[in-house]
């Protein structure tokens, strides 16, 4: 009897969703502290 062989996984499908999570927290992160500082500025007048 012969072994079944797995099909080969993508690892640069990983890598893409990898590239598009970082893309997002980083976008997030960056809207965050922007509305965080026009806050902060806008009270401060």
């Amino acid at each position: 009897m012969s072994t079944k062989r797995r099909p080969p996984t993508l690892q640069q499908k990983k890598d893409e969703v990898n590239k598009k999570a970082l893309i997002w927290a980083s976008s997030v992160i960056a809207a965050l502290i922007i509305v965080v500082t026009a806050v902060i500025i806008l009270t401060q007048i």
